[in-house]
């Protein structure tokens, strides 16, 4: 049996969209049949046996479209293992140990019973969109911060956890 994975995503300026990409392609190497869409394309979930949901953190929030995508399929996720991770801080906190969940995905965490939330480091580059973005750069704040590592470690735990369920049958025998 194939286990079919999606790899949501949503972003304002691509860095969260090359997480999302190199998560997929880890999950691919395992043998997983994993997708990767942008969160405000996705129709349904339910052809899905797994997803995983990002999304860049501004001024504390996740993206719209990644709170749209997990209000609108709150019964199918709540319905199947979930994974989130956010990215966003422009330091090496990420790299350095766990950030916890702003309050907003918190709250999402819990309401969709996602099995675990990562907060990745975070890219603002001089090409940013938005003046907010731009003024970050301009002020020395921006660079690439992302651990494609941690990335890809976090992308093969998720593997290894749907290969190993997926070889105990709904009984609980393997």
């Amino acid at each position: 049996m194939t286990i079919k994975v999606l790899v949501a995503y949503a972003t304002k300026n691509r860095s969260t969209a090359e997480i999302a990409r190199t998560i997929t392609e880890v999950l691919r190497k395992q043998g997983l049949d994993a997708e990767t869409r942008q969160a405000r394309d996705v129709g349904e979930v339910l052809p899905y046996d797994a997803v995983v949901l990002g999304s860049p953190l501004y001024e504390g929030q996740w993206h719209k479209d990644a709170r749209r995508f997990a209000k609108r399929h709150r019964e199918a996720l709540t319905g199947r293992p979930v994974w989130l991770f956010s990215s966003g801080p422009l330091d090496e906190s990420a790299s350095e140990g766990d950030v916890p969940p702003v309050p907003s995905v918190r709250r999402i965490l819990i309401r969709i019973d996602a099995e675990e939330h990562v907060t990745f480091g975070g890219c603002l580059t001089e090409d940013a969109q938005g003046w907010m973005s731009r003024m970050v750069v301009k002020a020395g704040k921006g660079g690439d911060f992302r651990d494609f590592e941690q990335i890809s470690a976090w992308a093969q735990r998720i593997g290894t956890t749907l290969l190993g369920e997926s070889a105990v049958d709904p009984g609980g025998q393997p």
